[in-house]
């Protein structure tokens, strides 16, 4: 039982220590992943649709 009440002491006394992101950090994170995953999902749309436009000339 003891082993169980220092994990936790010492998880604790972790935590305390982490610096936690601001709104704002975090705003501009999520902003920044947002507008990278709409790029690449149009980089891989625009391969996709060449691809197949390239595959219905060949056959």
């Amino acid at each position: 039982m003891g082993k169980i009440v220092n994990f936790f002491k010492e998880s604790y006394s972790e935590l305390r220590k982490v610096v936690w992101p601001s709104r704002s950090d975090v705003a501009s994170s999520t902003k920044v992943v947002i507008v990278s995953v709409i790029i690449f999902a149009l980089v891989l749309g625009a391969v996709d649709f060449l691809l197949i436009i390239g595959i219905d000339i060949i056959f």
